[in-house]
């Protein structure tokens, strides 16, 4: 028998797959549930409004945020490298919040929730990353942004560490440690040395919006405006992250919903796989 829910795919029944393909840990994510709870600051850079009017990217905040592994097992080892790595934060004050999800991979892998149904044990095949901190993650939804001349186009979130990503060889991945990566990011943070640079990359007419599947065309080479910089500067508690979820239909105003459908499911399932960790 399958270990699949059957018929039309539901936020409901992506949570159950995600978690039967991870053997149901009990209290645990649907996804991206091993991580690391940590807090930093928002520097806005001068052509944030540029972009968006959203005073969670406009104005300085703290940050929490969550570096994770892939997959449901909290328990995984942070050497499997069939498993995205993700960056959740979370910017602005209680009246303009906003949560920006991330992965070190540039697409989703499906398009629609039936295809992530079908898909739930996929495996993405990118190289070992060497660090949390020396990871590019991508939010590979097209967010509509609107800037204080009331100018709207789509952007697409990039969050860039300053050296570029860093890789070890095979040879070096297979030696690393279970929790390399977590214990790799509490020496960064306590030298101080963690800090990302919050990108959007910028439209063109015709690109791929309602696809997280596929790129923009010549997505790499083209035009991006630093919107500000994250500073990690501490660990917190896990259950400080674990108590609630980043949601990401928490956006403010001058960052709009994405039009895919990918989007439009998340934040159920993310609230059903808060209520199955309770």
């Amino acid at each position: 028998m399958s270990q699949f829910p059957t018929g039309a795919a539901t936020p409901a029944s992506i949570v159950e797959a995600l978690k039967a393909v991870a053997g149901d840990p009990p209290k645990a994510r649907a996804s991206f549930a091993k991580g690391r709870c940590v807090r930093g600051t928002y520097t806005a850079s001068d052509r944030a409004e540029e972009i968006t009017k959203s005073r969670s990217f406009t104005g300085p905040s703290r940050v929490l945020a969550r570096f994770s592994v892939g997959g449901g097992n909290p328990e995984a080892a942070d050497t499997d490298n069939g498993e995205l790595r993700g960056f959740a934060f979370r910017l602005g004050d209680d009246d303009h919040r906003s949560d920006i999800l991330a992965q070190s991979a540039p697409v989703h892998f499906a398009r629609t929730l039936d295809q992530m149904l079908h898909q739930a044990n996929y495996i993405s095949a990118h190289p070992l990353p060497g660090s949390f901190a020396d990871t590019t993650y991508w939010g590979v939804h097209s967010f509509p942004a609107t800037n204080l001349k009331g100018e709207t186009r789509f952007i697409k979130f990039k969050v860039t560490p300053p050296g570029g990503d860093v890789t070890p060889t095979r040879h070096e991945g297979k030696a690393k440690s279970a929790d390399f990566l977590h214990d790799d990011l509490k020496s960064r943070i306590a030298a101080g040395d963690v800090r990302f640079s919050v990108m959007a990359l910028l439209d063109r007419p015709g690109d791929p919006v309602m696809d997280v599947t596929i790129r923009w065309p010549d997505e790499d080479r083209r035009e991006m405006v630093r919107l500000g910089t994250i500073v990690i500067t501490g660990v917190e508690p896990n259950e400080l992250c674990d108590a609630s979820i980043f949601n990401p239909a928490n956006l403010a105003e001058g960052i709009g919903h994405p039009p895919d459908q990918i989007f439009a499911a998340r934040s159920a399932a993310y609230t059903i796989s808060l209520a199955k960790r309770r």
